[in-house]
């Protein structure tokens, strides 16, 4: 888009915001039900009993639309986002305000989870516009769904006067909404252009070092992440940093891994009674979360823990990763049918009140003797607080610290944290709980399975591999059809939606996890069902990439694909490390080449980027290109054994595959069988060393 465009917007926008006009009448509406009371997304129903005519996104809304010749109101959040519920509060309950958007407006509710190809599409709009986005997200479309509008959270009487100023333009300049909705559509879809490159390519160690040097030092080399506020979590960059760590031996690599890791731990952004991360920090310390907690996020960081516990065998982390399981599994598990979507920042209308504490309130259950004082002094606790008046437990000071200051031993000391912690938990459990979005995504429990395949990876526990399983017997029987295609959302009994790109991308990966845990082909034959289904719907033969949409969805304004990280990966480079990973594991050269090409298309914006953040699968991917995995093939009776031993090591680029008999349908495993011994052969490009029978001998020949 030009730059005379972008400013012929602009200058729209502010004028929506800042002209004055006669407002519209307003009268009282009387409190009822609207559309959104048949739905089942927890958002949704959060607004059913709004004053505001609420429709859900679908052919009723915009055929009235049409019909009546209306602008659209389409606001997007989700259930656990805090300024949503403000908006909620302020305009959206407020009669006077439904009364505009009911006389002049057909108003739309989606929720973000469930349909992310709206929110891309109407949030592209808001960048455009302004240079940021964010939740809510409300945009001001034309009936045919073009948006001339788009915008964040406004207080009410700034989107009063944006309402008005846009029934005002409608009535007195229609040309001009009309010219602002051809050129923002235009935006949007030349937002998703990408050049196809020739799909070879040549880049070496030395290139990957020089490209990762530019995005390092963006780091905050005390605290941990991306220098400055607000800090998020961003699992896939240290995911991808601990790869390059083992594989080019920068030290600086790893300690903004290991700082990340240790400081989050350490933070408010981490539950410490309870376990389980928040979304993000508000400061630049990881001390003051935006309180949600995200199943997404909470599933790639125990797989993070998991993969620097093997690097270091660090017993902290072993303590996050449990607690981090025990709180999904206590909060967001609902027994035999997957993991809920997320819990509210908010409880009783306010933000973090689950959380925080007075310190008058921790001596109240403690009591006032010097073991609360030891607590208080390690988990931050004073009479002024941390926080707004208020404490938010995290830890500032070293264990050693406080148990020389009051004269305990190292036994003494983690039994009274224990305790105190016990008591301070079962107490926070009488509170007024926040709210829980107990819809189950698909994509997010393919996260999760992950999740639960890295920490038995890293720590042996069964319950763990048997979590995985369960999660994925539920996922295959009631979101995949026989064709392989997916739903995206299930609730109430209900499977709903057609999936889009990351449901399919993320379920491969956990599917390939299962594989290389259990060594049960049955996740493989699926994957490769998953994956044939997905290049039939979803591959885009001009841009040689996927498109986010299923070719069986009913289009959008614009035709949408996902190509930059964030805080979970692209569904582009999700579906690109997945063809690369089932590719090799059943030499599929069709999938090879499709990876190969998908990450040639992208590599200039890879190189060029100094963001690890927006290309951290990307990142990983070409590293795997750079240099070729290791297929560990482990073949005879003891397979499962040497299998769950090699897997508690970290091995940056390995792919693990065995069998316990000769019956084989993997060609690396083919050939491979000796009677009465169990051999591991190590391999890279379908060329394998000499085979050994020792974990140790084996690990030896997998180097950097």
């Amino acid at each position: 888009m030009n730059k005379s465009v972008l400013t012929y917007i602009s200058t729209l926008a502010i004028l929506i915001l800042f002209t004055n006009c006669n407002t519209v009448s307003m009268q009282n509406n009387h409190k009822k039900a609207n559309k959104l009371i048949n739905e089942s997304s927890p958002y949704l129903l959060q607004h059913a009993y709004n004053p505001v005519d609420w429709y859900p996104w679908g052919e009723e809304a915009l055929a009235k639309a049409q019909k009546e010749n209306k602008l659209l109101i389409i606001s997007v959040g989700y259930a656990a986002c805090h300024w949503c519920h403000v908006m909620e509060h302020e305009s959206f309950e407020d009669s006077t305000v439904a009364q505009i958007m009911n006389e002049h407006f057909v108003s739309i509710k989606v929720d973000r989870e469930e349909r992310p190809d709206v929110d891309d599409v109407y949030m592209t709009a808001a960048q455009l516009i302004s240079g940021r986005g964010g939740w809510p997200l409300n945009a001001i479309a034309l009936p045919d769904g073009r948006p001339v509008f788009a915008g964040t959270y406004y207080p009410k009487k700034e989107w009063v006067g944006i309402l008005n100023q846009i029934v005002k333009i409608k009535n007195e300049n229609p040309d001009r909404l009309e010219q602002t909705a051809t050129q923002l559509t235009s935006g949007i879809n030349n937002s998703n252009i990408i050049e196809v490159k020739d799909s070879a390519f040549d880049f070496s160690k030395e290139d990957l070092m020089a490209s990762v040097s530019k995005g390092k030092v963006l780091y905050d080399k005390t605290y941990g992440g991306r220098s400055g506020a607000p800090k998020f979590p961003m699992p896939n960059v240290y995911e991808f940093l601990m790869k390059y760590y083992w594989y080019t031996g920068d030290q600086e690599a790893w300690d903004i891994t290991k700082i990340s890791l240790d400081k989050m731990a350490k933070g408010g952004i981490y539950d410490q009674l309870g376990g389980g991360f928040a979304r993000y920090s508000v400061d630049a310390f990881w001390l003051v979360p935006h309180f949600e907690k995200m199943l997404y996020d909470n599933a790639q960081l125990v797989s993070i823990y998991a993969q620097a516990y093997q690097i270091n065998k660090d017993a902290y982390y072993k303590e996050i990763i449990e607690n981090t399981l025990s709180f999904v599994e206590r909060e967001l598990y609902d027994e035999g049918k997957g993991f809920y979507s997320s819990l509210d920042a908010d409880s009783e209308g306010e933000e973090g009140k689950f959380y925080v504490w007075s310190e008058n309130e921790i001596d109240s259950i403690l009591g006032e003797d010097e073991d609360t004082k030891a607590f208080k002094e390690y988990y931050d606790v004073s009479a002024g607080g941390n926080w707004e008046h208020t404490n938010i437990l995290n830890i500032v000071k070293d264990k050693a610290e406080i148990i020389e200051k009051y004269g305990l031993n190292a036994e003494a000391f983690e039994s009274l944290i224990t305790e105190s912690k016990s008591k301070l938990f079962e107490a926070r459990s009488t509170r007024i709980r926040p709210g829980l979005d107990d819809k189950v995504l698909t994509s997010w429990n393919a996260l999760m399975i992950s999740g639960y395949t890295d920490a038995y990876k890293a720590l042996g526990d069964e319950a763990y591999l048997d979590r995985a399983v369960q999660t994925m017997n539920f996922l295959l029987d009631n979101q995949m059809q026989d064709d392989g295609r997916l739903n995206r959302n299930y609730k109430d009994g209900v499977s709903s939606i057609n999936a889009f790109l990351d449901d399919y991308a993320l379920l491969t990966k956990a599917l390939v996890d299962l594989y290389q845990v259990s060594f049960d082909t049955k996740w493989l034959d699926t994957a490769d069902k998953l994956v044939r289904y997905t290049i039939e719907h979803f591959y885009n033969a001009e841009t040689k990439m996927f498109d986010y949409t299923s070719k069986l969805d009913p289009p959008l304004i614009a035709k949408k694909a996902e190509y930059n990280d964030n805080v979970i990966p692209a569904s582009n480079s999700a579906m690109a490390r997945a063809l690369f990973s089932l590719g090799t594991l059943k030499y599929n050269t069709d999938h090879l080449d499709k990876a190969q090409q998908m990450m040639a298309n992208m590599l200039p914006q890879v190189t060029g980027s100094e963001y690890l953040s927006f290309y951290s699968n990307w990142m990983q991917l070409l590293f795997d290109f750079t240099k070729a995995p290791y297929e560990i093939a482990i073949v005879g009776e003891n397979a499962d054994a040497i299998r769950k031993e090699i897997s508690k090591h970290y091995l940056a680029n390995s792919i693990i595959l065995g069998n316990s008999t000769e019956d084989t349908d993997l060609d690396l495993l083919k050939d491979k069988y000796v009677d009465d011994l169990t051999m591991i052969y190590v391999c890279q490009n379908k060329v394998c060393k000499m085979p050994v029978t020792e974990v140790e001998k084996a690990l030896e020949l997998i180097t950097p």
